[in-house]
């Protein structure tokens, strides 16, 4: 089964179960967010990576300057450990890990969530690659990801028990897009996923596909 496959099931099993009223606000939020145009004003193939120094679940500094000098990264941005579908992802990346290292690349998720959020993320998937902290979002800014929940929406996941001042550190209705880029160690962003619908990621044999047709010297 494909990444693709496993988010649509998720979504097909537990979508239905939400109130209606729920339902309603979460389409008109996508639908807006998709209307607004913010993924095509994302950084895109061809642009400079922003470079960005962001602590990991330990708390120790991880630079991507450091990273890409001893090859390319797949930086993959993520919403939280509160959302399921980054869940199935996150775990779908972790599958893939050993092929990404393979291929001389480097791979790190980043999340506005704070550290003691992404350490009890990592210990519970077994992730072996960074989780970085983006409190505030200003990395994800940087990349053109970084958007504002509405009011209603931020109130519903509040709702729902999600705590969102709390785990992003008191920056509750900033959120990034789910976007996953591949750089090459120049900082040339090679390939990209963005997307503005919270259910989707970038499949991982995709991700793989785009590391090897890195050039040589990356």
């Amino acid at each position: 089964m494909t990444l693709r496959d496993e988010l649509t099931t998720f979504f097909r099993t537990h979508y239905p179960e939400l109130p209606a009223e729920a339902r309603a606000v979460m389409d008109r939020a996508g639908r807006d967010l998709a209307a607004s145009g913010q993924a095509a004003r994302a950084r895109q193939v061809g642009d400079t990576a922003p470079g960005f120094r962001l602590p990991d679940a330990t708390g120790a500094t991880v630079a991507l300057a450091d990273l890409l000098s001893s090859g390319p990264v797949v930086l993959t941005f993520y919403r939280g450990a509160w959302c399921p579908f980054c869940h199935i992802a996150l775990h779908a990346l972790q599958e893939q890990h050993a092929a990404i290292t393979e291929r001389g690349a480097r791979l790190v998720a980043v999340s506005p969530q704070i550290p003691d959020e992404s350490l009890t993320l990592t210990e519970k998937h077994s992730l072996a690659f960074d989780v970085l902290s983006d409190v505030g979002s200003d990395t994800a800014r940087e990349y053109g990801l970084a958007f504002d929940l509405p009011e209603d929406l931020a109130e519903l996941y509040d709702s729902f028990g999600f705590d969102l001042r709390r785990v992003n550190g008191g920056h509750p209705r900033t959120l990034p897009l789910p976007a996953t880029y591949v750089i090459d160690r120049d900082a040339t962003i090679r390939w990209a996923f963005i997307a503005t619908d919270y259910t989707a990621r970038a499949e991982p044999s995709e991700i793989l596909a785009a590391l090897d047709a890195l050039p040589s010297a990356s």
